[in-house]
């Protein structure tokens, strides 16, 4: 997997960051257009060898997500444009470490504005091509579901969100978020592909469930480049 992210970052220009513990996140939607499912995935792989000065060895981490708004927020838009869904795109050095709605530390979009398409029918269907899309500081965090254990329907959770499935999940990704900062700072990019989009480019591939460290929630692979 991590042969095909890197071709193709190369591919659309986007940044691909291999400075020692400098996280890259990837979301991938599903084709599945049905809301309310927890079937998409977060990536985030980093480069753990000492120094830039190593080959670079990857390790990859794979969590269970949304990228899309659920039924409640797509029927009961927050602004009368529509619900906010997140566009595919790279968004380079547009989040950082901050309080999602004043609650708890997550992923939250402050430094930069993101695209969105504004699903605007107040249907249950994602309209992912129709709606109109406009950019701005919309407060599309990543952050998590419930507080604890698993989340199985989206419904409120996310009004445009990335959002984890999983407590734990969110829990481990929050710490490489905070090994990111010491080194890198309070400065983070996310890149959000869509499958459906790019066919058969990102195909995916069951990596296996190991542990890693003291915890991994999610799957856990080392690779070199």
């Amino acid at each position: 997997m991590i042969r095909k992210v890197i071709q193709y970052a190369k591919k659309k220009g986007y940044e691909l960051y291999r400075e020692p513990l400098k996280l890259n996140i990837w979301g991938f939607r599903s084709p599945n257009m049905v809301p309310d499912k927890f079937d998409d995935e977060i990536h985030v792989f980093t480069n753990i060898a000492k120094s830039i000065k190593h080959r670079v060895k990857w390790a990859y981490f794979v969590f269970k997500c949304t990228t899309d708004p659920g039924t409640y927020w797509l029927k009961n838009p927050m602004q009368a444009k529509g619900t906010a869904i997140l566009a595919p795109n790279q968004y380079v050095n547009a989040y950082r470490i901050d309080k999602h709605r004043g609650k708890y530390h997550a992923l939250c979009q402050r430094l930069k504005q993101v695209e969105v398409i504004r699903d605007f029918n107040r249907d249950s269907v994602l309209d992912f091509l129709s709606g109109v899309k406009t950019w701005g500081f919309y407060g599309i965090n990543i952050h998590r579901a419930r507080r604890l254990g698993e989340t199985f329907i989206v419904d409120k959770w996310s009004a445009g969100c990335q959002v984890f499935k999983n407590s734990k999940d969110f829990e481990f990704f929050m710490k490489l978020c905070e090994m990111h900062r010491k080194v890198h700072g309070n400065v983070f990019s996310y890149t959000l592909i869509d499958e459906k989009l790019e066919g058969r480019a990102f195909k995916r591939i069951a990596l296996g469930s190991l542990l890693a460290g003291i915890m991994v929630a999610g799957y856990y692979l080392v690779t070199n480049e």
